[in-house]
């Protein structure tokens, strides 16, 4: 299937690595250009390197104040257009209710969803010139807790609510505006996770266990296949949506194995 997304620019935030990298790698292969944003910069280069002409790194820190207006400002001035914007930056800083403080509650929310205001509401002139898209990578911890990630769940379910508000407003310039829903999904980050625990194989293998399809972990290049169709024209009549990657993890019952030995 032609995505028709030749020579389109999108803003990929969080960029360099995991889900990001995937999509921007997405994007390039369907003639795009990526445009990279993220903070680690060697893990930027490289990428950017890897993919050529097509794609620009930004190494910027999304938390300090005006990094997105500038981002926005420079792809401005170098390609002259922004037809889509993938809010993806974020990270799952584990501060709770108890071992937590209201400041480093105010500060992971900073880190974890203002940044997807301010993205969108910079390139918003450009967006409207090219009708573009918007897509918010959200987290199941949204919608099932987790406990002990506070700062991070707020934002991962204030960026569910912006989805739809950000749709709803944004409509009347024909801008959709969609959230992808990763559950468990097999990123470096969540391998440096499992690496620092004490019998990594054993979770992996009770995690994957709960995944009803394929009893296996989503690949970032699912979770980026979806993203790089709600960007493109194939999915114009596709606004407000929480898209759910992930093999039936959230929504399918918990007890699949046990209604396999059941009784017909």
């Amino acid at each position: 299937m032609d995505l028709k997304l030749e020579d389109k620019v999108f803003v990929v935030t969080g960029g360099a690595k995991g889900i990001g990298e995937a999509v921007c790698r997405t994007i390039i292969q369907e003639g795009a250009v990526a445009v990279i944003v993220d903070k680690d910069i060697e893990a930027g280069d490289v990428l950017k390197n890897a993919l050529g002409e097509k794609a620009a790194f930004f190494a910027v820190d999304l938390g300090v104040s005006g990094s997105c207006e500038n981002v926005v400002r420079n792809v401005a001035d170098i390609f002259g257009r922004i037809d889509g914007i993938v809010n993806n930056a974020g990270v799952n800083d584990g501060v709770g209710l108890i071992r937590g403080t209201p400041e480093r509650f105010v500060q992971s929310m900073t880190n974890n969803v203002v940044h997807y205001y301010e993205m969108v509401h910079y390139a918003l002139p450009h967006l409207k010139k090219s009708m573009g898209a918007v897509v918010n990578v959200s987290s199941k911890t949204a919608l099932t807790g987790q406990g002990n990630t506070s700062g991070y769940v707020a934002a991962k379910g204030a960026i569910l609510a912006l989805t739809r508000e950000w749709a709803a407003e944004l409509a009347e310039y024909n801008i959709r505006v969609n959230a992808v829903v990763p559950a468990e999904a097999w990123t470096p980050m969540y391998e440096q996770w499992l690496r620092r625990l004490d019998n990594p194989k054993e979770t992996l293998a009770s995690i994957t266990s709960r995944i009803p399809l394929g009893r296996r972990m989503t690949t970032a290049g699912e979770i980026a296949d979806t993203i790089v169709f709600l960007l493109s024209s194939r999915a114009t009549h596709i606004t407000g949506q929480w898209i759910h990657v992930d093999g039936g993890y959230l929504h399918l019952d918990r007890a699949l194995d046990a209604k396999k030995n059941r009784p017909q």
